[in-house]
C-alpha cells in the first residue's frame, strides 16, 4: 500500500485536493443559492436537491469544459509551436510530429514500448494521438454537458421571471451561454502563455515544470 501511494502521489493528491475543493463548492453554491431564493421570496432547497440541480451542474461542468480545452490545446498546438527557452517547450529543431525514431514506434519500438506503438496503420496512428484526442473528447462532451445544464437553470431564472424559456438552439447562441465560456477560455489561455514565458526566466528547484536552477535562460524543453 505504502509503495502504491508513493508511486501514484501525484494522482491521489490532486484527485483528493479535487474531491474537497468540489464539496466545497457545493456548499458555498448551496448557500449563496437559497441566499438568493429567500431573497426572490421563494422556498429553499436542501443541500440534496441542490446537488441535482442544474444550477450546480452548470458551475461545475463549466469549469471542467476549460481545462481540457487548455490540455486539449496544449497538446496539439505544442507539437508545432515552440517557446525558446521555456521547459514548455520542445526543443527548437523539433517542431512536427518528430521522426518514427525519436518517437520509438514501428521498428524502431523497444521491448518495453505498448503494444499499439509496435504496430502499423491505424492502431498506430489512433495510439500515437490518443492523449490529444482524449483530451478534445472530454473537452466536447463536458462543454455538451455545460450547454444542457446551462438552458435548463436559464429557464428556470427565465420562469422565476415571468419570462419564456428557450430552446436548447436559442441558448448556445445565447449570450449567457457564451459568457460562461469564454470568461474561463480567457483564464486558461492566460495561464498557459504565462506558464510558457515566465518558465524561461524563473525556476522552482526539483520541479519538473522548471529549468535546472542553474540552466541558461536559453536551455530549451529542458526540465528540473
Amino acid at each position: 500500500m505504502r509503495r502504491f501511494v508513493r508511486d501514484n502521489g501525484m494522482t491521489l493528491s490532486f484527485g483528493c485536493a479535487f474531491l474537497l475543493a468540489l464539496a466545497g463548492q457545493a456548499i458555498a453554491g448551496w448557500t449563496e443559492f437559497d441566499n438568493q431564493l429567500a431573497t426572490d421570496g421563494l422556498a429553499q432547497i436542501g443541500f440534496l436537491d441542490y446537488l441535482t440541480s442544474s444550477d450546480f451542474a452548470v458551475d461545475v461542468t463549466e469549469n471542467w469544459q476549460s481545462e481540457y480545452l487548455q490540455f486539449f490545446l496544449y497538446i496539439f498546438a505544442t507539437v508545432w509551436l515552440l517557446q525558446r527557452g521555456s521547459p514548455e517547450s520542445k526543443e527548437m529543431h523539433k517542431a512536427g510530429p518528430e521522426s518514427d525514431e525519436d518517437q520509438r514506434v514501428g521498428e524502431h519500438a523497444g521491448p518495453d514500448s505498448p503494444r499499439w506503438a509496435k504496430s502499423g496503420g491505424v492502431r498506430q496512428a489512433v495510439f500515437s494521438r490518443s492523449l490529444g484526442l482524449v483530451m478534445g473528447a472530454l473537452f466536447l462532451l463536458s462543454w455538451l454537458a455545460q450547454s444542457v445544464a446551462g438552458v435548463a437553470a436559464y429557464n428556470e431564472q427565465q420562469l422565476r421571471q415571468l419570462q419564456a424559456p428557450v430552446s436548447w438552439t436559442q441558448y448556445i447562441a445565447s449570450a449567457d451561454f457564451w459568457s460562461r465560456s469564454l470568461q474561463n477560455w480567457q483564464s486558461e489561455l492566460l495561464a498557459v502563455a504565462s506558464m510558457a514565458i515566465l518558465s524561461v526566466y524563473l525556476r522552482q528547484r526539483g520541479s519538473p515544470e522548471s529549468k535546472p536552477v542553474g540552466a541558461p535562460h536559453t536551455s530549451t524543453g529542458v526540465e528540473g
